[in-house]
């Protein structure tokens, strides 16, 4: 069973968290997979979509047009656009991250003596893009720095000025969680013309994110994380202002306006499809893919964000508690997400810890000086107490 407790909220309500859901994934016994945040394991249903998907490569001729080949990339925009408080309009289908972010540096506009913020050791798919960026255009690359005992938010809003061009963050590090206030970071990124540009790959699907409120100009995330989808699929929301006059970085046919008429495809047309839907990849429509990423989707649209969220913050808190107590390190719960944190051990990282953990059958990741722990539905009690024992034994604490 998950943990007592649930999560508030914000109207003086309370989410109930949900039972565990190990029996709705591929996980064998024996297995404390605590590293969703590295790679979900795979719902059954994405397994059986996955399945059920293949041999229809085998049967073309069943693969009529237009439905066929659009009417399921349409509902997995559909169902992205939800998770994201957006309109189906507002959402490309990508195969990275990082393309997402090529996107956005195609499209932005950096001059000489400008300069792009990004935070100290976020993961490279939002960097790299920017550094190449700021170096062709005569840019600098800003990097903000969180103070100690201080959070991101503050550095962030201090490394923004009226030079700033970009403004290019997650919504939490991917060392350990710490949270970034992405509504005030984007009024700030407005109030001096810049681009919010935002990777929440490490929070989509088990954090609340509205679009509507943080109102970024590109926002991605991956599928094969938080929303138990696949790899090599992402979703990239499009603000209001590029989507009828950004660029694409590639030609995709499937891209332009009336691809759906096959028997008119050498009418050849500088018209994009509506929307966002210009900077979909080329094919995108995904046959296999698609519907295992749709049913990752669907399950976590039908738990409910807030219901997933209630569901992991008390097994992170507990750990978190506990971990504290052995004297380690790591952050307060309302300075990072409640679906995963960071542990610093008094003494570092043991270099045998892995091997250690993975003997007891108890998977984490370690990056940088943490080890991140990002448990999700399918963790009960009896994982935390695998991985909690581990962790006393290399404190060297009773």
């Amino acid at each position: 069973m998950a943990p007592a407790g649930g999560t508030g909220t914000g109207d003086g309500t309370v989410t109930a968290p949900l039972s565990s859901q190990r029996h709705l994934f591929n996980l064998p016994d024996g297995v404390a997979y605590l590293n969703c945040a590295y790679m979900s394991p795979q719902l059954r249903s994405v397994t059986e979509a996955g399945l059920a998907a293949v041999p229809r490569k085998a049967r073309p001729w069943e693969r009529t047009v237009p439905d066929g080949w659009f009417a399921e990339p349409e509902a997995l925009r559909a169902a992205a656009a939800r998770l994201m408080g957006a309109d189906v309009d507002d959402v490309a289908l990508v195969p990275s991250v990082s393309y997402a972010i090529a996107t956005a540096a195609a499209n932005v506009t950096v001059r000489a003596g400008q300069n792009i913020v990004v935070l100290a050791e976020q993961f490279p798919s939002n960097y790299y893009a920017w550094r190449t960026l700021a170096a062709d255009r005569g840019a600098e690359l800003r990097t903000a720095r969180r103070p100690p005992r201080e959070g991101w938010t503050g550095a962030v809003l201090a490394a923004i000025d009226g030079d700033t061009a970009v403004v290019a963050v997650p919504n939490c590090h991917w060392s350990d969680g710490a949270i970034v206030d992405l509504v005030r970071v984007g009024e700030e990124a407005r109030a001096v013309g810049a681009t919010l540009v935002v990777d929440a790959s490490q929070s989509l699907g088990a954090y609340p994110i509205d679009v509507g409120r943080v109102q970024p100009d590109f926002l991605a995330s991956v599928t094969y994380k938080w929303q138990l989808g696949p790899y090599e699929l992402a979703y990239l929301y499009v603000g209001p202002r590029w989507r009828e006059t950004g660029r694409p970085i590639e030609a995709s046919w499937l891209a332009r306006a009336d691809a759906e008429d096959f028997t008119g495809l050498v009418d050849y047309t500088d018209e994009y499809a509506p929307g966002a839907r210009r900077f979909d990849m080329g094919g995108y429509p995904q046959f296999i893919l698609g519907p295992m990423a749709l049913a990752g989707l669907n399950q976590i649209l039908e738990w409910g964000v807030d219901r997933v969220r209630a569901t992991i913050a008390p097994i992170t808190r507990r750990i978190a508690d506990e971990a504290r107590d052995m004297g380690c390190e790591v952050l307060q719960e309302g300075e990072r997400v409640g679906h995963m944190l960071g542990v610093r051990l008094p003494g570092g990282v043991p270099p045998e810890l892995t091997r250690r953990l993975e003997a007891a059958g108890v998977y984490v990741s370690v990056r940088g000086d943490a080890i991140r722990i990002s448990p999700h539905v399918y963790n009960d009690a009896n994982d935390v107490d695998r991985l909690l024992a581990v962790l006393r034994d290399s404190t060297q604490l009773p």
